[in-house]
Order: C-alpha cells, then sequence, then structure tokens
C-alpha cells in the first residue's frame, strides 16, 4: 500500500489507520491464496500506552502479508508480565514479544550528590533486572524477543557534562544501551530496536514531548508512532523472511549524473568535482556496502551494453561491472529485465527492489510485477535517505553465506548460461562437478538454518519457521532426525542450501514424521533433493525408521513441490482434506538410492 512507504504521511496514517486496517483485511483476503500471507501471535508488553502503537504496528506488518493477533500487557506492567507471566499471556503463546520500554522506564537514575560507587550499583541493578526479565522469557516462551534501547534524556542537568561526567544522565544511559549491545550479542533470541537511534533522527525534542506523557502516559510523541512501528515492522519482517534480495538499478541519472549514451562515458557526472558529483559518489559507496552484506546488485537500464560498461568503468566511478549480479542493458521493457534478472539467479521478482528516477518507469514496474518494491528515490541527494529509512534489507541475523551471497548468485548466473550448452541435462548436471556435505544439524549453522527455514517459499513442503532456539532444540533432541545440506561445485560454495526435520512416531518411534523439507531457490533443478533424501533413507534405517511420513501444505509460493512425494520421490498417497494438504508414505524396506550425479559427504 502506497500510503504505508517510507517516506509517509505520519498524520495521516493516525487519521486514517482505521479504513487502511479495513482496506488492508480486505485485500489479503481477496489475494489470501495467491499473496503468501502468513499468520502470527505478538505480544506486547509496555511499559507505557501501547493502544495506538499496536494499531499502527499492525498495518505496517498487514501490507507486509503478516496477519497478527495480539497480546498487550496492562499499563507498566512489562516487567511483571515477563517475569511472573499470567493465564491469558501463557495461553497466548505469542511468537515474538515486543518489550516496549523508554527511559521514563528506567527505575534508577544517578543524582549529582551521588558517589561512582553508587552510580555502579544503579547501572547494576537495572542491567540485573533487565536481564531476568530476558531470561524469564527464554525459559517460558522461547520466541524472539525484540528490546527497545533507551533515547536520551530531553534535558541534560550537568549540561555537556552530562554525557562525561558519571553522574549524568545522558552518560547512565549510554552504559545502559551499550550493555544492551552486549547482551543482545550474547543472546540468541534478542533483538534490538534502535529507538535511540530513531529519537536522534525525529528529533529528541520533538519525540519525548512532556505533554503526551502528562495527558496520556505515551513515552513518545502521538506524530511519531509510525516511524517507531515502521521499524519495529521491519524487523518483524526480517525474522519471518519478508525482506528483499536484490536491487535493480537504474543507470543515467541513477548511478551517475547524466546520459551515458549522449554524453560519453567521460562526461557523465560523478566524482568531487560539484555537489551534484559527490552526492552521486556517495550514492554508489552505499551501493557497494549494501552489496557487503549480501545484497545483490542488478543493473536494470534502457541502454547499449557497450555504454553501460564503460560508464561502469569511470574512474571517479565505486561500482564496477563485476559488483553486479546480472547487468540487463538493453530497449527491453524494464519490468521484463527483472523478471529475467530474478530468473537467471533463481529468486522471485518479488524479491527486487527498483531504484530509478523516471517515475514513469517506476510505476510500470509497480503495477507489472507484484510485490516488488518500488520506492520514490526523489533526488539524487535523497537517494540514501530513501533506500535507507525504507529498511528493505533489515538485518537481524548476519551469516558467513549472507556475506558471500553476491558471488553465489553470480556463480548461479554462470550455471544459467553453462546449462545452455549441454543438449542433454544429465550430462550438464554432470559437469557441474557437485558434492555435497549433508549431516545433522551443527550449532555453527543453527542461525543459517533458522533464517532458511523462514525465507525459503518455493521449495518448501511445509513451509513452518523455525527460530534459532527452535532448531537448537530439534537437533539435540532424540526424537528428530535432522539434516542439511550444503552444496558444492566448480562454480563455487553454495553453503547451506537444504534442510530437513523429522519426527519419529508411531508405538515403536519407527515412522518418521517429515516436519520440514525446504530448498534454497539457488540449487534448484541440481538433484539436491535426491541427494537430501538418499541420506535421510540412510540415516533413518540406521535409527530403526521403517517408513517415512511426509506432508505437502499448499501456499501461495510452493506450487513447483505439489507432486515431489509422488512423482519425485516415489511415495505413496496417504490421505488429503478440502484445504489441499495431502500426505504421503514410503516404505524403506526396498530403497534404491535416486542420486546419481551428486557425491555425498556425511
Amino acid at each position: 500500500m502506497k500510503e504505508l512507504e517510507y517516506p509517509f504521511d505520519s498524520g495521516y496514517i493516525m487519521k486514517k489507520k482505521r479504513s487502511l486496517r479495513k482496506q488492508l483485511l480486505a485485500e489479503l483476503d481477496k489475494s489470501e491464496n495467491s499473496g503468501g500471507t502468513i499468520s502470527k501471535r505478538i505480544a506486547v508488553l509496555g511499559g507505557s500506552t501501547t493502544a495506538d502503537i499496536v494499531s499502527v504496528l499492525e498495518l505496517f506488518l498487514l501490507d507486509a502479508g503478516i496477519k497478527c493477533e495480539f497480546y498487550q500487557s496492562e499499563y507498566g506492567m512489562y516487567w511483571q508480565d515477563a517475569v511472573f507471566g499470567n493465564e491469558e499471556l501463557d495461553a497466548f503463546h505469542p511468537d515474538i514479544i515486543y518489550i516496549h520500554t523508554s527511559f521514563r522506564n528506567l527505575e534508577f537514575l544517578p543524582e549529582p550528590n551521588m558517589t561512582e560507587e553508587q552510580v555502579e550499583s544503579g547501572y547494576q541493578s537495572e542491567m540485573s533486572r533487565f536481564c531476568q526479565m530476558w531470561d524469564s522469557i527464554e525459559k517460558k516462551y522461547g520466541c524472539p524477543v525484540i528490546q527497545n534501547n533507551f533515547e536520551q534524556p530531553y534535558f541534560r542537568l550537568l549540561g555537556n557534562s552530562d554525557a562525561s561526567d558519571f553522574r549524568g544522565r545522558v552518560n547512565f544511559v549510554s552504559r545502559i544501551n551499550t550493555g544492551f549491545y552486549s547482551e543482545i550479542r550474547r543472546r540468541k533470541n534478542l533483538y534490538l530496536n534502535d529507538i535511540n537511534w530513531l529519537s536522534s533522527m525525529y528529533g529528541l525534542e520533538k519525540w519525548s514531548s512532556p505533554e503526551y506523557w502528562y495527558m496520556y502516559k505515551y513515552s513518545l510523541n502521538i506524530s511519531a508512532i509510525p516511524d517507531l512501528c515502521y521499524q519495529t515492522a521491519s524487523i518483524i519482517r526480517s525474522l519471518f523472511g519478508r525482506t528483499s534480495k536484490a536491487l535493480a538499478l537504474d543507470l543515467d541519472n541513477t548511478l551517475w549524473g547524466g546520459i551515458v549514451g549522449d554524453d560519453g562515458a567521460e562526461n557523465i557526472i560523478i566524482g568531487q568535482e560539484s555537489a551534484e558529483a559527490m552526492a552521486f559518489s556517495e550514492w554508489q559507496k552505499y551501493l557497494k556496502s549494501l552489496k557487503s552484506i549480501g545484497v545483490l546488485l542488478t543493473v536494470c537500464s534502457k541502454n547499449e551494453e557497450e555504454n553501460a560498461l564503460a560508464g561502469l568503468e569511470h574512474p571517479e566511478g565505486t561500482l564496477r561491472p563485476d559488483d553486479f549480479t546480472v547487468i540487463k542493458a538493453n530497449w527491453e521493457p524494464k519490468d521484463r529485465n527483472i523478471i529475467s534478472s530474478a530468473q537467471e539467479i533463481n529468486i522471485m521478482p518479488d524479491a527486487f527492489v527498483f531504484a530509478d528516477d523516471n517515475p514513469a518507469e517506476r510505476e510500470i514496474v509497480r503495477s507489472q510485477i507484484k510485490g516488488v518494491k518500488v520506492p520514490e528515490i526523489g533526488e539524487v541527494t535523497d537517494y540514501i535517505r530513501v533506500i535507507d529509512r525504507s529498511e528493505f534489507f533489515e538485518v537481524t541475523a548476519l551469516s558467513e553465506d549472507d556475506l558471500k551471497r553476491n558471488d553465489m548468485y553470480k556463480a548461479n548466473a554462470m550455471r544459467y548460461n553453462a546449462s545452455r550448452q549441454f543438449e542433454n541435462y544429465e550430462d550438464y548436471l554432470q559437469s557441474l562437478e557437485m558434492q555435497a556435505e549433508i549431516k545433522p544439524f551443527a550449532p555453527v549453522y543453527y542461525q543459517r538454518i533458522a533464517q532458511l527455514t523462514n525465507k525459503s517459499n518455493q521449495f518448501n513442503l511445509t513451509t513452518r519457521r523455525y527460530t534459532p532456539a527452535e532448531i537448537e532444540t530439534f537437533a539435540q533432541s532424540d526424537k528428530f532426525i535432522t539434516l542439511y545440506g550444503k552444496l558444492t561445485d566448480k562454480f563455487g560454495d553454495n553453503g547451506v542450501v537444504s534442510v530437513v526435520i523429522g519426527e519419529k512416531t508411531g508405538e515403536n518411534l519407527n515412522t518418521l514424521d517429515i516436519k520440514l523439507w525446504l530448498m534454497s531457490c539457488r540449487v534448484l533443478k541440481r538433484d539436491m533433493e535426491l541427494a537430501m533424501l538418499d541420506s535421510l533413507v540412510k540415516e533413518a534405517k540406521a535409527q530403526g525408521i521403517s517408513a517415512l511420513v511426509g506432508t505437502f501444505i499448499p501456499t501461495a509460493k510452493n506450487k513447483m513441490v505439489k507432486d515431489l512425494y509422488e512423482q519425485t520421490f516415489g511415495f505413496s498417497p496417504l490421505d488429503s482434506n478440502a484445504d489441499g494438504e495431502t500426505r504421503w508414505m514410503l516404505c524403506l524396506d526396498d530403497y534404491a538410492n535416486k542420486n546419481k550425479v551428486i557425491k555425498i559427504n556425511m
């Protein structure tokens, strides 16, 4: 919904939140079978009034295809609910807990007459209070927790010294925030909502308007609620795999000033010679930084390829042709080029963000590709702000695979082109010289495995989503068989690309019920699923399993695996229901290995 895209009109959202909710729900109901909607339960534990926060947060989540039920603590009862719980919260079984606290919820603050020892004691008491809360949530609910840090106080009793003197409140808040950061790095299920940065960006004096606290017990200006909720929703979207993967970039007047075909590569505007040139130069550096965290960069430009490459080789530019996973510089419609790029690197078109200075091109792409993100980027001086604040690529975990993603997908494009040289597809697969490491879940991969469960939609038979803590529980339980699969070939290492979780059932625990089977889109059609099945059967037999039972739960995006159990794996039908959910069984007595092209290392 365009009204909820950054930059949005906060006043309009607050005024129209009910009608916007009604419209979003109607749109989701219409597209329930084709939009990939997921349902989640979110508990909001507030140190201040949270009613409007929940209402607006719901809008941004609905816009991302996430339907939510909400639990709200009573006013100021966030700590009591977290530590002691209550029947209502326990019965709610939250998927995520959001702890909305602020500077006003600090129980200790330094006074000018305090000793350093007294201030230190107060600091330890505050940290202990929050750690006790996080420990209790982990023990009771085991779900991800989103925790606000603290905005700075809106006055400084000691003036500038408030930041450096141990008795200063600015100093104390900074110490508490730093303590939170250390705890967040240590804890697997704790995620930061950085309201310290957000309030600074918004304007601390406006953010902390005291009248809203005195009148309504809101810890922030009501007009700032959409900004807070947009940022909170971005974290939730990231946790559930609803972030974008790729940025498709126009060239002329988007990556540089001027038109390379008319002006010549030597005359495009970039570098340090003018304000405009410096703005384009900084924009390219920002894009290079996005690439470093795993965002895929592609070119989508109406241009001659020769001119496009010449522009990318400009000595003052930061980005080079090798920085792009795919380059589409031609005269085809840009929506077709994005779809073609998605096909080459094996991701869905709706995983793209499209950045173009031309409003007409933006509108064409927005109307032709459902789900693609098309920000109104404005002038070049706005580009970084709009892309960054839109939070398309919100990071809640940064794995080794994320850091290597560009190389992995570039190799995918090379495989795609190599496949065209073979008449026989099996010959092509043999030529890849593939090797797979297939083993039980290991701690080093828990984060990546959880990430896959939340991001893989096409080759995903049940689309169940799990947190790193739940993955660890499966790995350590004798009731489950878990396998991850890594795949390498002559073009490179694809990392962890496939996951299977099976639960032992039956009177003698001799049946394995497959709870999750997924594979990353970047290794589709390379028989990795057969290698995983062979390994699963081998492990199951070793543990006394005589049959596998698999479930297919249809979703908007997993139609490609609808017939996998029957046509590819050779399972027999067990039953089905009116929602299209089917169950299948495979007896293991006479099982013969199916993989012929991948060497397995177990």
